[in-house]
């Protein structure tokens, strides 16, 4: 039990990046709902998540001009070895 702990520790958790690289850009929630039609509320709970739908992510993305897609792949590739089977 305590090994899964562990690991879920260590995952990538999308919501804190894109809350991260809002406040980098210093952009509002607000703002953010705007450019992906989306309630703050529904921003606020994605927040929350380690886990998005793609077509969400993709917006986001657009919208912050971030790829959250490659920073997924980055973790990917430099977690693979390290996963607990």
């Amino acid at each position: 039990m305590e090994k899964r702990r562990q690991y879920q520790e260590n995952e990538l958790h999308i919501g804190n990046l894109i809350k991260s690289e809002l406040v980098k850009q210093g952009r509002s929630i607000t703002w953010l709902s705007s450019q992906v039609n989306c309630t703050r509320e529904n921003l606020y709970k994605v927040f929350r998540r380690s886990w998005i739908y793609t077509d969400l992510l993709f917006e986001i993305s657009e919208a912050l001009n971030h790829d959250f897609f490659k920073d997924c792949s980055d973790y990917h590739k430099s977690h693979k070895d390290t996963k607990i089977q």
